[in-house]
């Protein structure tokens, strides 16, 4: 028991190792070599996935019972009687997650060794992976939701720095603030849902329950089971007064997932960040920010069980968000595109898991999709490194000869994300498929969501099979000049894709379904290693996890068996018909786009949303913020001014106030304010880096100081 107690101690870790690296970069990175900013910066990563493994490992040593470890390092926020500590838990659902972002950002890094070994600024680019890293551990370990919001916003500050990256093109900059922007909306849901949660709580007990601790939340959470905002908030029954108090707050969540994860209608900022460098694409897409969303929701399950309305909000607007993202793919031509777009569809099919309750399900779909994407991104950039730099699908093919370690580890992660059988694809979107119709039972509105998502399982093999054919098969396109420079990229990116494409075909085997793993004896050791997180602590199970038990009789039931063959003709029929048609029948592709020029117009142009939100929220704000401008320069300026000047006047007519005396005051106080401006101006330089050093080196050192003098 004392050295479990040890171990404890010690979580704080796993997120403090990578922000290490990024202070020493971000100090003295400039001054150092190439390699050894790169060293530095994986060495913390890989630390920290070694504690994460050492970690991950001792839970499943423990009771069941026991998979919690907690490390609380200082006391945060104390006011009255409500307390917020800077702490870190390490449950099954934490120690996976840390373990997945661990494991991918570090072959990232190891990656981006390569990818950027040219590039001026690769102490900046190592200094914000290892930030990036750092935050979306911090929300990840964090054991309360006031500390995973730190992580929460970090992570989408981190994004704007690093879409941005190569800020002298336009293009990254717009890029990296469309991202901030589209976030900081979802992020005003969900502190309104923070607000009303810990507002609720406190207001319904009678003020003995203020806590924004997971734990806590979770043990009195059935306080609100039957409570309205209208009881909540002490009004009368009116407007959004009578709704559910969980309902609202699991909205309000599901907000400011719709930004992080890239859902209808904030979706519109992932397809642009692949404007920055293509690893900071697969940090992205895979093991970071946009896995977000799909985390809180999990680990406020114990919330949404009890929010069956929430839950129906959010299996529709995931199931459409696949479908339609799937739609888009299919007509892009730019590599990365196509792969951002795929991303917002398998997000889609996350969320679908967690409409359905099925949030084991979810989080498996998630930790196999860091593997298939991340591979799939970083075998894009070895296809653009070979390519001098070009990402236009339309001047690639045959490919294959001259990279072909790129082209087989992108084939396995192709076929895993179609879903292909025995792939980790297979396995994790055949569960998400396969819950959601199960919870038709309980809500048949379900069957919706679900046909969706069959529909864009049925899409997404094709134009992911659309891209392999365009870029590795047939006749290369590329002009004389690129194809003397194709070759493989280096080691340093091979091993990388290598030990990815073998996860993405293998890693799904942890995570077997009960009907399969009774033939070939394979216990689904994922979802028995989460169940403990995901059990309601308040009526057991919850929704998908009864639904799940009252079929456990039934595994060898035919429709799960007849479902699981549909998704495998799906998915195969799929892929054989893109590359049919895009090998052999090219016609019949130009003859459909012929036939159906308006609708190809739309999908090629992404329903024309942006160019909706450009004229409705852009131009519109523009515009109101023209009319306020004009209404303080000669509205309120002008009286302001008329009002001083008429005073000076009357006074110096009455002679009791020298004119002079009065204008060289007025220029004496503005000169001082001048030069006060200048000596602030000293400390606060306007570099967000700068103050986020100075605040990460305060957290770091508050940390280390209360754990070796705790």
């Amino acid at each position: 028991m004392d050295s479990l107690k040890m171990i404890e101690q010690f979580i704080w870790l796993i997120p403090v190792l990578p922000a290490l690296g990024f202070m020493v970069n971000g100090l003295i990175g400039p001054k150092l070599s190439r390699q050894t900013v790169g060293r530095i910066a994986c060495t913390s990563v890989f630390l920290s996935l070694c504690v994460s493994l050492c970690s991950l490992i001792i839970l499943t040593l423990l009771p069941v019972s026991e998979r919690v470890l907690h490390c609380r390092c200082f006391e945060w926020i104390k006011v009255g009687s409500v307390s917020v500590d800077i702490g870190f838990v390490l449950d099954p659902l934490s120690a996976v997650m840390s373990l997945m972002v661990t494991l991918v950002g570090f072959l990232i890094h190891v990656y981006s060794i390569g990818y950027m070994a040219h590039d001026r600024s690769i102490a900046r680019f190592f200094t914000y992976m290892n930030l990036f890293t750092f935050m979306m551990l911090v929300l990840v370990t964090a054991d309360n939701i006031l500390l995973m919001f730190v992580g929460w916003e970090g992570v989408g500050l981190c994004s704007y720095l690093l879409i941005g990256f190569w800020y002298l093109d336009h293009v990254n900059n717009d890029a990296g603030k469309k991202a901030f922007v589209v976030n900081r909306i979802g992020d005003f849901g969900f502190l309104i849902g923070i607000f009303t949660l810990f507002w609720s709580l406190g207001r319904v007990s009678g003020g003995r329950v203020w806590t924004l601790t997971f734990s806590e939340l979770a043990a009195n959470i059935v306080l609100l089971k039957n409570v309205t905002m209208a009881q909540a908030l002490g009004v009368g029954s009116f407007g959004l007064a009578s709704v559910s108090v969980l309902t609202f707050v699991g909205i309000c969540f599901f907000i400011g997932a719709t930004g992080k994860s890239a859902q209808i209608p904030l979706y519109v900022w992932l397809p642009d960040a692949m404007a920055g460098p293509t690893p900071v694409s697969a940090l992205i897409h895979a093991a970071t920010m946009v896995t977000a969303g799909v985390y809180m929701m999990a680990r406020l399950n114990f919330l949404y069980s009890l929010a069956p309305g929430a839950l129906t909000v959010v299996a529709f607007v995931a199931g459409l968000t696949a479908f339609m993202a799937a739609t888009i793919g299919l007509a892009q031509n730019d590599i990365k595109r196509v792969l951002a777009y795929s991303t917002v569809s398998q997000l889609g099919y996350m969320f679908l898991a967690m409409g359905a309750a099925a949030y084991t399900a979810g989080i498996f779909h998630l930790i196999t999709h860091a593997f298939f994407k991340a591979c799939l991104f970083l075998g894009a950039g070895s296809v653009i490194h070979a390519m001098s730099n070009k990402q236009d699908m339309r001047e690639m093919g045959g490919l294959r000869k001259h990279l072909p370690v790129t082209h087989w580890t992108m084939f396995a992660a192709t076929i895993a994300l179609a879903g292909w059988p025995l792939t980790s694809g297979f396995f994790s979107k055949d569960e998400i498929l396969w819950k959601i119709f199960e919870s038709h039972q309980v809500n048949l509105c379900n069957l919706v969501p679900w046909a969706l998502g069959v529909a864009a399982a049925f899409l997404t093999a094709f134009y992911m099979f659309r891209l392999m054919v365009m870029t590795f098969y047939g006749e290369c396109r590329a002009d004389e000049r690129t194809r003397v420079h194709i070759h493989e990229s280096p080691g340093v990116m091979i091993w990388p894709l290598r030990i990815l494409g073998s996860l993405a075909l293998v890693g799904g085997f942890v995570g077997v379904p009960h009907s399969l793993g009774r033939f070939v004896h394979l216990p689904n050791w994922f979802e028995h290693f989460l169940e403990p997180v995901m059990v309601d602590h308040l009526s057991g199970p919850s929704v998908g996890h009864q639904v799940a038990a009252a079929h456990a009789a039934h595994q060898l039931d035919s429709a799960e068996y007849l479902l699981m063959l549909v998704s495998v003709l799906i998915a195969l029929g799929g892929s054989y018909l893109s590359y049919y048609l895009y090998s052999h029948r090219r016609e019949l592709i130009d003859c459909f786009v012929a036939s159906f020029s308006t609708l190809h117009r739309w999908v090629y142009n992404k329903y024309y949303v942006d160019e909706l939100y450009e004229l409705v929220f852009v131009q519109g704000v523009k515009r109101l913020m023209r009319i306020l401008a004009w209404f303080d320069l000669h509205i309120v300026d002008g009286l302001v001014d008329f009002c001083g000047r008429a005073t000076v006047w009357i006074s110096a007519i009455s002679g009791s106030v020298d004119y002079h005396g009065v204008d060289g005051a007025v220029r004496g106080i503005s000169d001082q304010t001048i030069r006060l401006g200048a000596l602030v101006k000293l400390v606060q330089s306007g570099r967000v880096q700068y103050y986020l050093m100075i605040a990460l080196g305060v957290f770091v050192a508050f940390i280390l100081f209360f754990q070796f003098n705790g």
